[in-house]
């Protein structure tokens, strides 16, 4: 039986993903709210696909408030805490060094139990949790408890579809006797089609930092291509990044311009990684060099904006989308949160909307905007739309749309959804990467 400590997006789905296949599950938080809303058969977040995990998981996922409980009933115990950013930008490794001390509290009452922290973590965190638990509980790690890494690599919005289908396991271990009982688990629960890489704590650590920066490098490399390809006539960002893809050694994922990267991964892990180099003494320049690419990216819409529309102030500007990415509701380090301050700024009166994120939009924004309930209802009467999520409702609309319903239509699209023929006939029309056309 396995325990999860941490019901957030990547606690949440693995939990569910095991209990669906038949695996008796523990479910911890010390959110009350969770584990009350779960009990019900209620989420607390949106994710495609997982209301009907959780329906499939019902009688082996067992949502519990009690941390023994959940410990002592369980062989295998995952840490899926948070690791949110500190003002520095270094991890805040409090949530995962007070699970450790539940934990290693609980373990004094129990023999031999395998520990993995799955969340995203520092090198050298790992084996601090392992110190922790053996303080709390007066045991050996190796000896008396197992530790190991395996690091998740889910997408929010196509995180049941990762969890079931993934590239690769990475598997972190203090000893063989810990790797060789987590193998065991994920060959159960994959058998023989996954790949797993067994490796030390540390590196599976890095590998998890290494991965996400390398794929935020590849966002903020077609991000700055597509600013200068902005500046000349006829060139097109698309274009250039289907022709770049088409290389085997590059490849097409992570390869759209837009209005860079958000979320709760990206921007977190490189200021760690960032911070955790500069603590070392190195100065990471092109990790530094990414940050600064995607932390202006952002204001390239309002950019696009003024430069149509003239001065926004007092203007009606819709914004389209809000949460990070399409498919979540998730709006932690959004690109949409930058884009609305900074039209406040310009005193413009800002309408926004979003298929799932409305309810965190309110708790960001507050009185300062105004909440449409469709895409048609935010634009209407607008002097300029911004496309800020891809989302699928957005693609429908047509050129027709923006023209019924908006004053003097300006349509800036920032995630390139818009096909630059069909609308640039319609409506003054700017998207990123997309210089003047002849």
């Amino acid at each position: 039986m396995i325990s999860f400590f941490g019901l957030g997006y990547v606690g949440l789905v693995t939990a569910l993903a095991f209990s669906s296949r038949g695996f008796r599950v523990y479910g911890y938080d010390v959110d009350e709210s969770k584990i009350d809303s779960l009990r019900k058969g209620k989420l607390y977040i949106y994710e495609l696909g997982l209301q009907d995990l959780l329906k499939r998981s019902e009688g082996n996922f067992i949502p519990t408030s009690d941390h023994k409980e959940a410990v002592l009933n369980t062989d295998i115990t995952f840490i899926t805490v948070g690791t949110p950013s500190r003002q520095d930008g270094s991890a805040d490794l409090s949530y995962i060094e007070s699970a450790a001390r539940m934990i290693g509290r609980d373990l004094r009452e129990k023999r031999y139990h395998l520990v993995v922290v799955r969340s995203t973590v520092p090198p050298g965190t790992t084996e601090r949790v392992s110190k922790i638990i053996e303080e709390e509980s007066g045991k050996s790690a190796g000896r008396d408890f197992g530790i190991c890494m395996s690091p998740e690599f889910l997408r929010e919005g196509n995180a049941v579809e990762d969890i079931f289908n993934p590239d690769r396991v990475v598997i972190g271990s203090i000893d063989e006797r810990s790797g060789d009982l987590l193998e065991e688990l994920w060959r159960r629960f994959y058998g023989e089609r996954v790949t797993i890489l067994r490796t030390n704590l540390v590196n599976a650590e890095f590998i998890k930092y290494a991965s996400n920066a390398f794929l935020a490098m590849k966002v903020s490399f077609i991000n700055e291509i597509a600013n200068i390809a902005q500046r000349v006539r006829g060139a097109d960002v698309e274009v250039i990044a289907k022709g770049i893809g088409l290389d085997k050694r590059i490849g097409p994922l992570f390869l759209r311009a837009g209005l860079g990267f958000g979320g709760s991964c990206f921007p977190k892990d490189l200021r760690a990684l960032i911070r955790f180099s500069e603590e070392l003494g190195y100065n990471p320049k092109l990790l530094n060099s990414v940050k600064e690419v995607n932390d202006e990216q952002a204001g390239k819409a309002v950019e696009l904006a003024m430069k149509l529309a003239g001065e926004l102030k007092g203007k009606k500007v819709a914004v389209l989308g809000l949460s990070f990415k399409p498919n979540t509701d998730d709006m932690r380090d959004a690109v949409s949160i930058r884009v609305v301050e900074e039209l406040l700024k310009l005193n413009a009166k800002v309408t926004v909307y979003d298929p799932a994120a409305m309810e965190n939009a309110r708790r960001i924004f507050g009185n300062r905007v105004l909440y449409a309930s469709s895409p048609i209802d935010c634009i209407r009467n607008a002097d300029c739309a911004i496309i800020v999520t891809e989302w699928d409702e957005f693609k429908k609309l047509r050129p027709e749309d923006f023209v019924n319903n908006m004053r003097d239509p300006v349509v800036i699209d920032g995630r390139r959804i818009y096909d630059p023929e069909v609308f640039c006939r319609r409506v003054k029309f700017a998207a990123i990467g997309l210089g003047e056309q002849a």
